[in-house]
């Protein structure tokens, strides 16, 4: 059986956000130095460098999702002005995103955002 290769990586970004419904502290607005991970796989290196993909790479593609995120309220972003930006969803939203960009031989396996060192929610798609 052949054999494969995950790479993970991990950002940060800023934001505030509000919990609708939390019926907490949580529904009044605060900010976050969000965490990022992004993991990818796949079974092929490139023939002439020999890795997976460059981290470079998939540092700017997650980069370019997460500017998008970075030093907003979140609840003000378009897709999150019905659904709440909870790290659940700002993970599928990452994912979904982020998801297009991948080379061809290189799948993205999952997302996880936390919102401090303790906690943090993955998503990925089967």
């Amino acid at each position: 059986m052949p054999g494969k290769w995950k790479l993970t990586i991990t950002q940060e970004f800023s934001a505030s956000h509000q919990l609708r419904h939390y019926c907490g502290k949580c529904e009044n607005m605060h900010g976050h130095n969000f965490g990022v991970e992004v993991v990818v796989e796949g079974d092929t290196l490139d023939p002439k460098v020999q890795y997976l993909m460059d981290f470079k790479e998939l540092k700017n593609k997650t980069k370019a999702v997460l500017d998008r995120l970075d030093h907003t309220h979140l609840n003000e972003v378009e897709c999150f002005k019905e659904i709440n930006p909870s790290s659940e969803n700002l993970a599928m939203f990452i994912y979904r995103n982020l998801k297009s960009a991948m080379p061809e031989n290189v799948s993205l396996v999952e997302v996880s955002v936390s919102e401090n060192n303790t906690s943090k929610a993955t998503y990925w798609e089967d």
